[in-house]
């Protein structure tokens, strides 16, 4: 297994894995407090700019992060071409592996989640898999411009402890509308000023990407923490 410093952290806090598999991994110095798997969303590779800011705020905040690749988005690595996300069930059933052969892999607290697309899928697999904790940044409650049409029906049910971090403005789930929402009351919603789907804020709210992004990574360590010692 190869490993390699991760930008902007110092190594003795972030050591970066690159697993056979073809996974990221960022693992603290010392024992971690929980581990999260975190899938892409649905545009973007495992290490885009905003899944490596999350993933280094996320291991110094005492988290282990790991990071997989969806197969349609391996693929455009491997010849560049860009293709749609698989069918869910394909998405679904992916997930399912990456969760089983990590369970074997790790002691201790294992939470999934995911940006936009990839914290939907986790979200429908969640009380499945019986994970210990949901975390879902950017969660697509509705696609672009049909708030009327919500992807909400499971998150009714959902009994898993999930911790949603949404930005206050984001085009597909933005405050005012997912307030009227009936959702589970498993889910705990955390709001960024004026964020938008990547969770970044408006210049004139006072707030910047990097707090904002680092904000989510406080919250969720304090929320999967939480749910650690209350196991």
């Amino acid at each position: 297994m190869s490993k390699a410093r991760e930008a902007g952290i110092d190594g003795d806090q972030y050591v970066r894995e690159q697993s056979p598999e073809g996974w990221l991994w960022g693992r603290p110095r010392g024992e971690p407090r929980a581990t999260l798997i975190l899938a892409h969303g649905a545009g973007a590779p495992m290490d885009s700019e905003f899944m490596q800011h999350m993933a280094q705020n996320l291991v110094a905040c005492g988290v282990a992060l790991l990071r997989f690749e969806f197969a349609y988005m391996a693929a455009r690595r491997q010849d560049g071409k860009k293709r749609p996300p698989n069918p869910q069930a394909q998405l679904l059933e992916q997930w399912r592996e990456v969760y089983h052969q990590v369970r074997q892999q790790v002691a201790g607290p294992l939470a999934i989640g995911g940006k936009s697309m990839g914290g939907r899928m986790a979200s429908l697999l969640a009380d499945e898999l019986n994970v210990d904790a949901l975390v879902c940044l950017g969660y697509p409650f509705y696609a672009v411009g049909k708030p009327e049409k919500p992807r909400v029906a499971h998150l009714a049910e959902l009994k898993t402890p999930t911790l949603i971090i949404q930005g206050e403005r984001d085009a597909l789930g933005n405050r005012q509308t997912v307030q009227g929402y009936a959702l589970s009351g498993a889910i705990k919603l955390h709001w960024l000023t004026a964020g938008d789907h990547d969770l970044k804020p408006l210049k004139s709210s006072g707030f910047t990407h990097s707090q904002h992004l680092l904000s989510a990574a406080e919250a969720i360590a304090a929320f999967i923490g939480r749910e650690q010692d209350a196991a």
